[in-house]
């Protein structure tokens, strides 16, 4: 069987990637994944708030030995635009050495909602060795008067911003929550995205009533998550320029095929690893070549799109009429 793919132009020995999360910044984990054929790692984010917190101490720091102490006491520090950032370096640091043990892809992930300073770390991490860069854009309006197109607008604004810095590939983990997603799709891909991921996995807060807080427990995804990225990986196969990267719910080799056959160049996973451990990257890749020896499938780019909205016969099974018919069926 071919399982090889193509991912904004990073060749890979089967769809299957570890998506970013804590799991892919430890080296022998991910040396661990490499093993059981996992194609390719998304690390963990480098989130604007790690990188803005130094440079916000030190700056403190710096204005209060100005004006309390003297003026000559700054000359023992670095001047602001020469500091180098603790949690930056560590994140960088680690991404050389990841990317010097392993001979798969290595992709660097940044999490931001502004277009500060911090995008200056793209450049950083390409520089470090990355493959690819991975955009999480994370960025909830609570105010009313804040519109739907000051949302989109400053979505493009970050990513033509980092963009302007590397000559990597650089994809957009989109939320699925945009009025319009094939138009805000459209909008990443003309400012020049190499890759849409489905979808960014916004984890809401819950309640402590006992200590009448708000509380944030981490939860894993389900089986019935894959319906949202694969319902829209169908419908954006052949209208984007850009790879379309699938995650959310994908649990076995039939659930890797889905995605693939909806449009997907590449599919990650960070759940199942926590539940199952990465070497269930090795049973997925056999229950993807049994399926495919069954079916007669020969290779990857065999099957990719054929059950995408430009390629079924009833349309009506990604609008409203199917969803009509299940609900009578019930």
């Amino acid at each position: 069987m071919k399982l090889e793919t193509v991912y904004m132009g990073l060749k890979l020995k089967n769809p299957i990637l570890a998506a970013s999360c804590p799991m892919t910044k430890d080296l022998a984990r991910v040396k661990e994944m490499e093993e059981a054929g996992v194609a390719g790692i998304v690390l963990p984010s480098l989130f604007e708030e790690e990188i803005s917190y130094d440079q916000h101490a030190m700056d403190q720091f710096l204005s209060y030995s100005t004006h309390d102490v003297g003026p000559e006491a700054t000359s023992f520090f670095p001047e602001p635009e020469n500091f180098k950032n603790f949690e930056g370096e560590e994140y960088l640091e680690s991404l050389r050495k990841i990317k010097s043990s392993v001979r798969i892809p290595v992709i660097g992930s940044l999490n931001g909602s502004t277009a500060g300073g911090w995008v200056k770390y793209a450049k950083l991490i390409q520089e470090a060795g990355a493959d690819a860069l991975e955009l999480n854009i994370f960025y909830i309006p609570t105010e009313l008067s804040i519109t739907g197109t000051e949302v989109e607008n400053r979505y493009i604004e970050i990513l033509k911003s980092v963009k302007a810095q590397v000559s990597i590939p650089v994809a957009v983990k989109m939320a699925p929550f945009f009025s319009s997603l094939p138009s805000m799709a459209k909008r990443f891909d003309d400012a020049g995205a190499n890759g849409l991921v489905l979808f960014n996995r916004f984890l809401e807060p819950d309640f402590d009533l006992d200590h009448l807080e708000a509380a944030m427990k981490p939860s894993f995804s389900t089986r019935s998550d894959i319906r949202l990225p694969l319902h829209w990986t169908a419908i954006l196969y052949g209208k984007v320029k850009a790879s379309l990267g699938a995650t959310r719910g994908i649990k076995s080799g039939l659930d890797v095929l889905k995605m693939v056959m909806a449009g997907a160049d590449a599919t990650m996973i960070s759940s199942l690893f926590y539940q199952e451990g990465v070497s269930s990257a090795t049973r997925i890749i056999k229950e993807m070549t049994h399926w495919m020896e069954e079916h007669e499938y020969s290779s990857i780019e065999q099957m990719r799109g054929s059950m995408s909205y430009n390629h079924v016969t009833d349309k009506s099974a990604f609008v409203r009429a199917n969803y009509m018919k299940m609900l009578r069926s019930i």
